[in-house]
């Protein structure tokens, strides 16, 4: 059952609840009433399946299967996260969690509620291999892939979270790179989509520039929102802060993100955060400005939330508010993102490097040298 390598667990790890699809949860009901030597009438799988996708409960609150049922399918369906750490800031507004997994691998996820909408941020891999220093999970390293349940999951507890208030947008923006964990990502996708009813256009996947990922997901018949963490619109600045831009530089991204543009006909998104005396001089607004007006892209910017192995800080809120209006001035599209949970550590990978530290295991972040060719012009 679920032997799906590339949605499912990785080796040595369980299938979880949301691991399941609809072909596999009629195969193990199918096989517990063998076991039980019990007549299963088809129709329990709807039933299941309503519980865990409409009402979002456990299999053993699913009141219409028999109770034998309930029982045998909770101790085969076990839930992927146990809650390690619950953090609450902005009034209540942003809730963090830290969540342990069935091997003890740590990820977090974000509920931010706004007044018009309330969106999930979630974890696609336990750390991350991409090596951008500026960030948490980047400084700690990669440790395993997420299986496609163990995403969903994440949207399931948020929404259980928010009770009345509809979890209606979902970022892949947490720890890990989504499109290096491209199946089990875009299973989760489907699964949001079909099951969960969530609009595609409220569904963003975010990739720091991983060039295949992209163009497959130009290709799907989903077209979700792309949200690309660019931070630096030349060359030599990327190839520092985004180490996989030497693989994949800033002409071949912009090639492959005209392409998702014209074949999905969505907005395409540029992520940039700014980064004191490093990427938020004009010269940098300037060179944004001038990659994104052709995509029609619209710019995201990011105070930078300091994180332990960085020798740098954000860029001042004047500063900040300078580089959105030269980007404006240069005909671009930009808007200054509201900071939301700094007092409980909510920038990426922050609470699991807490937590790890507190264990006496510290996740030992990597100390990034300063960008060389960048000196302080004002």
């Amino acid at each position: 059952m679920m032997d799906r390598p590339l949605t499912g667990p990785q080796d040595g790890i369980g299938p979880s609840r949301y691991d399941a699809d609809r072909e596999d949860l009629e195969a193990l009901i199918a096989e517990i009433g063998e076991t039980t030597d019990t007549a299963v009438p088809s129709y329990r799988v709807d039933q299941l399946w309503r519980g865990l996708y409409s009402d979002l409960v456990d299999p053993n609150d699913v009141t219409t299967l028999p109770k034998t049922l309930r029982e045998a399918l909770a101790e085969r369906l076990p839930a992927a996260l146990v809650e390690d750490t619950r953090s609450v800031g902005d009034d209540g507004d942003t809730v963090k969690w830290l969540w342990r997994l069935a091997d003890g691998s740590l990820i977090e996820t974000v509920l931010m509620h706004y007044e018009d909408r309330s969106t999930v941020c979630v974890s696609t891999q336990a750390g991350c291999a991409m090596a951008c220093g500026f960030c948490a999970t980047g400084q700690m390293g990669f440790d395993r892939h997420l299986s496609t349940g163990e995403i969903v999951e994440q949207v399931i507890r948020a929404q259980m979270e928010a009770g009345n208030r509809r979890v209606s947008n979902v970022v892949f923006m947490g720890m890990g790179e989504p499109l290096a964990n491209y199946d089990r990502t875009w299973a989760a996708v489907e699964r949001l989509h079909g099951d969960l009813g969530l609009s595609a256009r409220h569904l963003t996947i975010s990739t720091v520039g991983v060039i295949p990922g992209i163009r497959r997901m130009a290709n799907e018949r989903l077209p979700v929102n792309l949200a690309v963490s660019l931070h630096a619109a030349d060359d030599d600045l990327r190839d520092e802060l985004v180490p996989i831009n030497r693989r994949y530089p800033l002409a071949d991204l912009a090639e492959v993100c005209a392409e998702h543009v014209a074949a999905t006909g969505r907005r395409l998104s540029f992520e940039w955060a700014l980064i004191h005396n490093v990427n938020d001089r004009l010269e940098d607004a300037d060179r944004l400005a001038a990659y994104a007006r052709p995509l029609g892209a619209h710019v995201n910017l990011i105070p930078l939330n300091p994180t332990p192995g960085w020798p740098t800080r954000g860029s001042s809120p004047a500063r900040v508010r300078e580089f959105a209006k030269e980007i404006r001035s240069r005909g671009g599209n930009a808007t200054i993102r509201r900071t939301r949970g700094t007092e409980i550590n909510a920038a990426c990978g922050q609470l699991r490097a807490d937590r790890s530290n507190v264990e006496g295991h510290p996740t030992d972040p990597v100390t990034v040298a300063t960008p060389k060719r960048r000196n302080p012009s004002r």
